[in-house]
């Protein structure tokens, strides 16, 4: 089963023995970032899909070439016998279905957020601790190609000492995400948080916020600022009453500053220049036009499968997906 450390070449020269990888869910999330990124993965090999929808079910199986085809997630991987299993669905669906596939002995990829609350998500760090499985959460931001990539150039230069993470959406009149059963912040900012997190590295050690409502009966706007234990200080802006949607980062170390936005490009500045030292395509970083892997939905997919071929827990495992939940719950608390 999952438990079993994989002896396998390299993704460039193929390997001897597939990561065999069961999918939960063949919603539009799912087929248009993760069946993609596992099916262009060498060495993956996707074997059944269990879905609610019978009709998105057979579809994804002929679009991905998935052989075994299963109403019951609990059926699938008794038969199948995956390596690891992919739960893609909506938050406040989720929990029964990551504790079964853990106890059953399966590694788990799941979307963000990893669960409603920091105590599901605690909690379903310990369930994984106790089966011995690696987990992974879909932060794949800190995976794009253009803020992995400007985080290293700067980095370059000395730590960073200071970032921001912006995340804009235009939801004038919107209504709350699944009819009210989770915030915003939680649910979809949480992405600008996490990313926040990776940007200045070190542990949380203070928040000033302000967190509103704005024209809406739910709260839509998310500001604070954020020391951390490396030294850097972080400004999250992440508001749903904006223009238009963009998520964009500065990361600044000394004598260098990166302006980037991992849909449409960034620019590296140094040295007091008024041109940048490096312009960053995303496409061109992620080695190709497809928006799944520019994005770093497919960096953040070869990472977890790598974990698991080299029995390695993944950056974003459910151990570190507590913290930044628990950075949300800060951001609440903390209010100015």
């Amino acid at each position: 089963m999952a438990k079993r450390r994989k002896e396998a070449e390299t993704e460039e020269t193929g390997q001897e023995n597939p990561i065999r990888v069961a999918m939960i869910g063949a919603g539009g999330r799912a087929t248009s970032a993760h069946y993609p990124s596992l099916k262009a993965l060498k060495g993956v090999e996707m074997v059944a899909v269990s879905e609610l929808s019978e009709q998105r079910m057979a579809d994804a199986a002929e679009r991905f070439g998935i052989p075994g085809q299963y109403s019951d997630y609990r059926q699938m991987i008794e038969k199948e016998k995956p390596d690891a299993v992919y739960a893609i669905m909506p938050p406040h669906h989720l929990y029964d279905i990551a504790a079964t596939v853990m106890e059953a002995g399966c590694h788990l990829f799941i979307e963000k957020p990893p669960a409603m609350t920091t105590e599901q998500t605690r909690q379903m760090a310990l369930i994984a601790q106790k089966h011995k499985v690696l987990t992974g959460v879909t932060f794949q931001r800190r995976f794009a190609p253009v803020i992995r990539h400007g985080k290293e150039r700067c980095e370059k230069r000395g730590a960073v000492h200071s970032a921001v993470a912006t995340f804009y959406k235009n939801a004038v009149g919107g209504a709350p995400y699944y009819r009210g059963a989770i915030d915003i912040l939680t649910s979809d900012a949480i992405h600008a948080v996490d990313t926040l997190r990776y940007l200045c590295g070190g542990e949380v050690a203070s928040v000033a916020s302000d967190v509103r409502r704005e024209g809406a009966t739910h709260t839509n706007i998310y500001l604070a600022l954020v020391k951390f234990s490396s030294g850097a200080t972080g400004v999250l802006l992440t508001n749903w009453m904006t223009g238009r949607r963009i998520f964009s980062v500065e990361i600044h170390s000394p004598g260098i500053s990166v302006f980037g936005d991992p849909e449409e490009g960034g620019r590296v500045f140094a040295d007091n220049k008024d041109e940048p030292v490096e312009v960053l395509d995303p496409f061109r970083l992620g080695g190709s036009d497809d928006t799944w892997r520019a994005y770093g939905a497919y960096d953040i997919n070869r990472h977890f499968i790598d974990c698991v071929r080299d029995g390695e827990q993944p950056e974003t495992c459910f151990e570190d997906a507590v913290k930044t939940m628990e950075l949300v719950d800060l951001i609440y608390q903390s209010q100015i």
